[in-house]
């Protein structure tokens, strides 16, 4: 069959405008994976759970805790304490039923619970936990000393007697009280000492709408 001579052919016209699906593709390509500024994703699964943990805790300081400090640090330390007993069958002459009564058993049974949750941190050395363990040791020795001294009991109790210096009024020696509810009592001193401490709140600190008076 001949080609019909008067036919004519046009060129098929091409678009001039690009795909922008192309060019995104082609653009996705040519990217180089060190320039990726996009933001991880934390929920994949290959996400660190290490990263998420709280930095080891601070020493606490007693006299500057807010009364609701104070009763979250006394409850979360009373629960660690009958841990700890238990766990080493620690005897009442190194930790006694009352040693929330005495101050100076307070601050050092504080100190080794910071210092446990320090040692065993997921953050810390792996070493960490025997260096915990020997202070552990000298602890209890301390604390056997300090027991010895205050004169607490398994079911009574008496405030540690402290020395009077020259020129110092004498103190008021409280007698010696029989408690048969150890935990009513600690629950008691703890709702006292929220409250001493929000009396000196309310004393000290100017109240809502008050100016500070200097």
């Amino acid at each position: 069959m001949s080609a019909d001579p008067e036919q004519t052919w046009e060129p098929i016209a091409l678009d001039d405008e690009p795909d922008p699906e192309d060019l995104a593709f082609e653009a996705e390509l040519a990217k180089d994976p060190a320039e990726d500024d996009s933001e991880p994703d934390d929920t994949s699964e290959s996400a660190d759970p290490a990263d998420n943990v709280p930095d080891p805790p601070a020493p606490i300081n007693w006299d500057h805790l807010t009364p609701e400090q104070a009763r979250a640090e006394w409850n979360a330390l009373n629960e660690w304490v009958h841990g700890l007993r238990i766990r080493f069958a620690l005897p009442p002459a190194v930790i006694p039923p009352f040693w929330h009564r005495h101050e100076e058993m307070l601050w050092q049974i504080s100190a080794l619970h910071t210092h446990y949750l320090g040692a065993y941190h997921p953050h810390q050395d792996g070493s960490a936990p025997m260096g915990w363990l020997a202070d552990f040791e000298t602890f209890k020795e301390r604390m056997r000393e300090l027991v010895a001294v205050s004169g607490t009991r398994i079911d009574r109790d008496r405030p540690t007697r402290q020395t009077v210096w020259p020129g110092e009024p004498p103190i008021d020696e409280a007698s010696e009280i029989r408690i048969a509810d150890r935990e009513a009592d600690f629950k008691a001193w703890v709702e006292a000492d929220v409250a001493r401490r929000t009396a000196l709140e309310e004393e000290f600190l100017p109240h809502e709408g008050e100016g500070a008076e200097w």
